[in-house]
């Protein structure tokens, strides 16, 4: 039998192999992998691979391109990539979690051996890349069985997704996207993208992140890239999925960052490739507020060898502090199943909850949800909000992944609440059957302070304020006013005359409000602070309005 595994009209050589005769170019290399132990087989070379692929290769961290290489494995025909294998339905279903402390992230994934001799390492997370019409690297330990064994061995997966890159992407030999594509071409990424990880076990709930390499910020190239992304996460989050992007500090990044607060539907996660050696999260184009908690990595050193167990892996660092593939879980017993998929505060005094849940005692009833807000039930100062029968939207990837359950099992609803702050959220699904009660997982969530200040106005020995209480109406809203002055004090010294900062209190006023109701407040100067404001004729004063869980604060003048 001939393959033919090139354009027509190309110069052509026949290569013998397995009893089949292929066709491939004259001036492509072939390599047989039996006689290379080890080699990587780089699908972004024009390069023929006869044989079946080490679990052992040495590849560069940084491999990346289109798809171009022909692969042929025995018994198997030619292909012009390599993925190691075929969709199937799973047993095993590895949802979202998240992770602190370092990782990596390599070209191909490690064997089971490699990753067991790296448990003397100090990385408990790995990238590992799943699809994209732009992976360079052909994935034959990436299966079901290998999610499931290394996450039950502690190992968090970071999913990695290498499709169509910035029409001036810093790669040559990547496919490119089409700026009048953009939108449609993000979308199919991220179809692709969850049938590649649900093949592997990685189920609803998984966070995908998509590999966008640096790019040259030009107007028409950045708002393609913007689309191309918002298509993705769009598409992620309507098949249970959550969004992730990598890309450069100097590029990508800087540009989802840029989209902060226009409305644009940001990623869950952010990926931060910026080389400077520090291990943590922080960088100069993300506001300290954007993508927290917990939902941040950042890849701080490139390609380079590390040996840990006597394996050497050619990596690059990352550290993480963000959502990761976490420990897999047989679909089966009595309790519910389902995961929270999302957690955040559209609006002060709100949280909204995102997620999917179904009782395998009753798969096509729908369930009830409780929400604990401030940490687990039972822990001090938590509000508990009982949701009723609402996890009974539709929802594809459940009705896909679960098909006896059937698609109506999703959540998404806001509701109001009096916590805020920063706030862990715990979502548990409400048994039906036999069975227990069961967590859905928990999120971090930035509820803003559900406080509004205007009309602020100073007087002589007066300073008024209007607050408004976001809580919900028949909730007590109880607080206090706080009006402090800084400013700079004359001491003496042999050195000359010298200044030291000085913060005092000038005003207090406690007050109770109901939810949703607005009120002015005239808070008085103590007779300290009309003493200091006749001395010093004029004062710079802060007011603080506090309530449990936050405050809001605003600046007047004050003058003698």
């Amino acid at each position: 039998m001939a393959i033919l595994a090139t354009g027509a009209g190309a110069a052509t050589r026949s290569i013998h192999f397995d009893g089949r005769t292929l066709r491939a170019p004259r001036t492509w290399p072939v390599y047989r992998l039996a006689q290379h132990p080890g080699m990587c087989v780089r699908l972004d070379r024009r390069a023929v691979y006869l044989g079946t692929p080490s679990s052992h290769q040495r590849c560069p961290a940084e491999a990346m391109g289109r798809r171009r290489a022909i692969l042929v494995e025995p018994g198997g025909g030619a292909r012009a990539s390599a993925l190691g294998f075929a969709a199937r339905r799973a047993t095993a279903s590895a949802g979202g979690a998240t992770f602190t402390g370092l990782g990596f992230d390599a070209c191909t994934t490690p064997s089971s051996k490699a990753m067991a001799a790296w448990r003397e390492s100090p990385y408990r997370a790995i990238g590992v890349y799943i699809g994209g019409a732009n992976r360079a690297c052909s994935q034959p330990n990436l299966t079901a069985s290998w999610v499931a064994a290394q996450t039950e061995a502690g190992w968090h997966l970071i999913p990695t997704y290498v499709g169509l890159q910035a029409p001036t992407s810093s790669c040559s030999s990547c496919a490119k996207l089409s700026s009048s594509q953009a939108t449609a071409q993000g979308s199919a990424a991220a179809l692709d993208a969850v049938e590649e990880a649900g093949a592997v076990a990685m189920g609803p709930g998984s966070p995908i992140y998509f590999d966008m390499e640096s790019y040259s910020q030009t107007s028409s190239a950045t708002a393609a890239t913007l689309a191309f992304l918002e298509a993705w996460t769009q598409k992620l989050h309507s098949l249970g999925y959550l969004s992730g992007v990598y890309s450069s500090s100097a590029s990508g990044i800087e540009d989802l960052a840029g989209q902060i607060g226009t409305g644009y539907e940001l990623p869950d996660h952010i990926w931060v490739a910026n080389w400077n050696g520090q291990q943590n999260t922080a960088d100069s184009v993300l506001p300290a507020s954007a993508w927290s908690p917990h939902r941040r990595i950042h890849q701080y050193r490139g390609g380079h060898n590390e040996t840990y167990g006597g394996v050497t892996i050619n990596i690059d660092n990352d550290y993480v502090d963000g959502g990761t593939v976490g420990s897999a879980t047989l679909v089966s017993g009595d309790n519910p199943v389902g995961y929270l998929d999302l957690a955040s505060s559209p609006v002060p005094g709100q949280i909204r909850v995102r997620g999917w849940a179904f009782d395998p005692n009753a798969p096509t009833e729908p369930l009830s949800i409780r929400l604990s807000v401030g940490g687990k039930e039972g822990t001090a100062g938590a509000a508990t909000y009982e949701l009723g029968a609402v996890a009974n939207r539709f929802r594809r990837d459940i009705a896909g992944e679960f098909p006896e359950a059937g698609p109506r099992h999703g959540f998404d609803l806001s509701l109001a609440t009096v916590k805020s702050g920063p706030q862990r959220v715990c979502a548990y699904a409400l048994n039906l059957a036999d069975g227990e009660d069961r967590l859905l997982g928990c999120k971090g969530a930035a509820i803003p302070v559900a406080l509004r200040l205007s009309n602020l106005k100073a007087g002589g020995r007066t300073v008024r304020v209007r607050v408004t209480c976001l809580w919900p109406a028949g909730t007590e809203c109880p607080g206090q006013i706080l009006l402090r002055a800084r400013y700079r004090l004359a001491t003496g010294s042999r050195g000359g005359p010298r200044t030291r900062p000085v913060s005092r209190l000038l005003g207090r006023t406690a007050f109770r409000l109901s939810g949703g109701v607005a009120q002015t407040f005239r808070v008085p100067l103590s007779a300290g602070g009309r003493s200091l404001l006749r001395q010093r004729g004029r004062l710079k004063t802060q007011v603080v309005v506090a309530i449990p869980g936050g405050r809001r604060t605003a600046v007047v003048g004050l003058r003698g």
